[in-house]
């Protein structure tokens, strides 16, 4: 039975089910995906056909956390099949929360990190990165994003 410890609220809402065998295949299945695809082409992927279904209000900010803390926990557990990095994470973190209609994007960004060139991508929820160790803005430039289309339906925006 699954437990309800990661829900905020008592309320579990079918648009928020997360089930753990599709977020760990498309976990898996992102470094294939990843050879095949052109990174412009990437947010079709990535994004669901369609937001909330109508009437449905979107995630609020407990809901969107405890998804990404899930989808973390799925992510760790899925190891070693499923690869670690923040594109991995990025690109899971995003396509699910989407799919919960949380108003998320994906930034990509490049910066040096002692001296090194580092990039690194992240999930932003409410103009703020979610779940980060530490606020990668100041360390990244960030040069392309993914965001939900105007319409909804996935199309580019």
């Amino acid at each position: 039975m699954r437990s309800s410890s990661s829900w905020p609220t008592a309320r579990k809402p079918a648009q928020y089910a997360l089930p753990r065998a599709r977020v760990l295949l498309f976990a898996a299945l992102l470094p294939l995906v990843l050879r095949c695809r052109k990174l412009p082409s990437l947010r079709a992927w990535v994004e669901p056909p369609a937001g909330n279904p109508p009437g449905e209000a979107p995630p609020g900010p407990e809901e969107v956390a405890a998804l990404a803390r899930r989808i973390d926990e799925l992510l760790i557990a899925g190891r070693p099949v499923v690869r670690t990095g923040c594109m991995i994470r990025g690109l899971t973190l995003y396509h699910f929360l989407r799919r919960a209609g949380a108003d998320v994007s994906l930034r990509f960004g490049v910066g040096r990190i002692r001296g090194e060139f580092a990039a690194h991508c992240w999930v932003v929820y409410r103009d703020e990165p979610l779940d980060e160790l530490v606020d990668p803005r100041p360390l990244f430039t960030e040069t392309w994003r993914i965001e939900p289309s105007p319409c909804g339906d996935g199309s580019p925006s």
